[in-house]
């Protein structure tokens, strides 16, 4: 029995796209757009995307929060699969990055899904917490500063309904998890994420290798 994942080379990825459902011409222009951007890296793929979709009709989900927005494509994603009384309320910092994110909710008629909040987000998640007094969230999903990751994910767990999922981007970080002479302030917080997730008995978690590596952890 293996132990091992399948290598994903460029031709296995092209075919995984070729047999999935087509991206919307919206999201590929998006992503393409993305893709020029000094800091395109920091984009999900298609396949996350999807994934992420796939999460939000499962646990039919209403009501879900992002930490990270930059241009769009997980928001636009999520929305996209919220029924029409949905909401999303995404959190960000950059007015620029947002700006392309705007163009692409409209394009994809899910701007009055989506609530931005413009600022610090550990701001907007304690003004959430503090203010609880609807329904809790469903689904949240946290691509953002990776020394804040386990303060966001505290407030995501407190936030989300017990069966609630939170997804949580770049936990493989490029493969700089498991490099002992990688000690940037990012990868040294992503390990001890990794490291205490995987401990944390209020969750039911999985690391996925999917993009950058995407942990899932379900609230019991």
């Amino acid at each position: 029995m293996s132990h091992q994942h399948l290598r994903l080379t460029d031709e296995l990825v092209d075919y995984i796209r070729r047999v999935s459902p087509p991206e919307p011409d919206f999201l590929r222009r998006l992503r393409a757009e993305t893709s020029r951007h000094p800091q395109g890296r920091m984009q999900i793929t298609p396949e996350q995307g999807r994934f992420l979709q796939f999460l939000i009709r499962v646990l039919q989900a209403s009501r879900a929060l992002e930490i990270g927005v930059f241009t769009g494509y997980s928001s636009t994603s999520i929305a996209l699969a919220l029924p029409p009384q949905g909401r999303l309320i995404a959190c960000d910092i950059s007015p620029e990055f947002t700006a392309v994110a705007r163009r692409y909710w409209a394009e994809a008629q899910v701007e009055a899904r989506i609530d931005l909040r413009l600022g610090p987000a550990l701001a907007t998640l304690e003004e959430l917490r503090n203010n609880a007094a609807g329904d809790p969230f469903d689904f949240a999903f946290i691509d953002a500063d990776k020394e804040n990751y386990a303060a966001y994910y505290e407030h995501c767990l407190a936030l989300l309904r017990p069966g609630g999922v939170v997804a949580i981007d770049n936990t493989l970080w490029h493969g700089d998890v498991i490099r002992p002479e990688v000690q940037d302030p990012d990868t040294r917080a992503i390990r001890a994420f990794n490291e205490f997730v995987k401990s944390d008995s209020r969750v039911l978690a999985c690391l996925l290798p999917i993009g950058d590596g995407l942990t899932l952890a379900c609230k019991l």
